[in-house]
């Protein structure tokens, strides 16, 4: 998407056809715009778009700018132009069918983002155009599936498979224990005992742990080689501890 691409975007009602101004991975509209895009007046969209401002939400220098046009009368006029962000801010108080619509396809995002910790536009990602973000996207999954608690988490899956598998058996106990020994020692160098004497000091709140919190960290956990921490890292480590 190049610097002041225009992009037609039609509405899910198939209402309106807005063209949206793409630049700085952002878009741009007018009040006419935003009141096209939600069905609303531009008195209303310029209320809305004041009360927000005034509440603090959102900084003015940050999501406007003026947007100069010459006309067919060879004169100049200007335009104030608002970012995604103001928008999306006008589009949580606008009150009409579209606006509705709206909150209701917001929501449902966010709904899916705190269930799953993710939201996908797989459609846009299978026919990308313009600013395409998959390559950070597969770079962001290789650094979640490279995780030593979600490899972890997938070796115990393959373990689980095992006709005979019971978690609470000490034969169970001491093959994960082996087996998260040596991974530790694959990222760190350091064996599950050797980070509990190199990361635990007693002079930090929690022995020093990074995990957990307050409520999660006592004599209970802080033995465990992920909970018990201090800033004196292994310079090898590269997983969260």
């Amino acid at each position: 998407m190049s610097t002041g691409e225009l992009i037609l975007y039609t509405t899910e009602d198939g209402g309106a056809r807005i063209r949206l101004r793409a630049e700085g991975g952002t878009v741009w509209l007018s009040q006419l715009e935003m009141a096209e895009l939600f069905a609303s007046s531009k008195q209303n969209i310029g209320q809305h778009i004041k009360n927000v401002l005034a509440d603090g939400e959102l900084a003015e220098d940050s999501v406007v700018k003026q947007n100069f046009t010459t006309a067919s009368d060879g004169k100049n006029y200007r335009t104030m132009l608002y970012n995604l962000d103001m928008i999306l801010a006008v589009g949580y108080r606008v009150r009409s069918h579209r606006g509705t619509q709206f909150r209701q396809w917001a929501t449902t995002h966010l709904r899916e983002f705190l269930v799953k910790g993710f939201v996908m536009d797989d459609e846009r990602l299978k026919e990308p155009g313009g600013w395409d973000y998959f390559d950070e996207l597969i770079q962001r999954i290789r650094d979640i599936r490279a995780s030593e608690k979600r490899f972890y988490q997938k070796i115990r899956d393959i373990y689980a498979t095992a006709v005979d598998y019971d978690g609470t058996t000490e034969q169970a106990q001491r093959f994960f224990a082996r087996t998260q020994n040596k991974m530790l020692w694959a990222i760190t160098g350091h064996t599950a005992a050797e980070l509990i004497a190199a990361r635990s000091d007693p002079n930090q709140p929690n022995m020093g742990s990074q995990a957990g919190g307050a409520a999660g960290c006592g004599r209970a956990t802080w033995g465990l080689p992920r909970t018990t921490c201090s800033s004196r890292k292994s310079t090898r480590s590269t997983a969260s501890w």
